[in-house]
């Protein structure tokens, strides 16, 4: 593998891939719909290019570059994870309760009426 070749090119395809990020409006740099089509080729570049040195890809330059590219133009798209709280106790006790009283009452309505069977 001839690193100094490989990472002597991938600076081509950073180049390229932010060419056409230019294109793209930066409030829509965290929806990859708008750029996956960039994204595509400049994973292709990396991938041609290590390929052309003898390298393997993804290799740990490889992967440092393109690591470099994300912190580039990704930094600020985090998830945002959604906070779960219980509901408050009265509406919990009430959410547990319901079901219950209504496979009681149905118990009790079917065995009331097996009993009752010979009247219907």
């Amino acid at each position: 593998c001839n690193e100094s070749l490989m990472l002597e090119k991938l600076p081509a395809c950073g180049k390229s891939f932010e060419e056409m990020m230019k294109k793209v409006d930066s409030k829509k740099w965290c929806n990859l719909t708008e750029f996956i089509m960039y994204y595509d080729n400049f994973t292709q570049c990396t991938e041609r290019e290590a390929n052309n040195a003898s390298c393997f890809w993804p290799n740990p330059l490889a992967e440092g570059f393109i690591t470099g590219i994300h912190k580039q133009f990704f930094s600020n798209c985090t998830s945002e994870k959604v906070h779960w709280e219980d509901p408050p106790d009265e509406i919990l006790v009430t959410l547990i309760l319901i079901p219950v009283m209504l496979t009681c009452a149905m118990i009790t309505l079917v065995v009331w009426c097996s009993k009752r069977s010979d009247i219907l």
